[in-house]
């Protein structure tokens, strides 16, 4: 019946909005849907991942609603498909954060269907008021993430909320949660860097040891 459903609310989506122009981009060949907001392609002879740009879908964990994003992002991008890549930035993980195309912008779509929310602190880098305005409807219209009232707990506040969880068995939460998604998946968009390369720690010299 999920399928179904997620079949039925994507023909919603097939009307072209005015963000859906990807201009000079990239083409690209979907290999594997990663999670609702990540995929896998290949693109000039190498495979690269895909961060899905101005958009936060739900954690897998976040129970149904991670794995109806992973679901509907599959259905839109079956293995094989074409797509083509309006590039944003290189994130510090390497990943490439885009708008992917397949005949509607599919960030948009995510976020018109109710599978992601629109991601507010990363808007820059597209058209803000298209996503903002979706996530409106998909709100009145009560789809996916916004079946319970005011919205699920957004992806950002839930990861925020593990990181600060105490572990039973003693182990690190930085441990714990190094493989997941990070909170802030565009941390130097828009400050002039690429975002490659893990963040560079300062210590105070004490004494003269480090």
């Amino acid at each position: 019946m999920a399928r179904t459903f997620l079949l039925g609310v994507a023909a919603l989506t097939a009307v072209v909005w005015p963000g859906d122009s990807a201009g000079q981009g990239i083409s690209a060949i979907v290999l594997s849907i990663g999670d609702g907001d990540t995929i896998r392609v290949r693109q000039g002879g190498r495979a690269i991942t895909v961060r899905l740009a101005c958009i936060d879908a739900p954690e897998v964990a976040q129970s149904p609603y991670g794995q109806q994003a992973r679901l509907y992002l599959q259905q839109r991008l079956p293995i094989g498909r074409e797509v083509v890549l309006d590039v944003k930035t290189t994130d510090r993980y390497g990943r490439t954060v885009a708008e992917v195309f397949s005949s509607v912008n599919i960030n948009l779509a995510l976020v018109e269907d109710g599978q992601a929310f629109a991601y507010r602190q990363y808007l820059s880098g597209c058209n803000a008021k298209d996503y903002l305005d979706a996530e409106f409807r998909a709100g009145r219209r009560r789809f996916g993430v916004w079946q319970v009232r005011g919205g699920i707990t957004r992806p950002w506040d839930f990861r925020r909320g593990r990181r600060s969880a105490s572990i039973p068995d003693g182990t690190p939460t930085w441990m714990a949660t190094a493989m997941e998604r990070p909170e802030n998946p565009f941390a130097d968009w828009g400050r002039g860097g690429t975002g490659t390369g893990p963040p560079k720690r300062h210590h105070r010299l004490k004494s003269g040891v480090l």
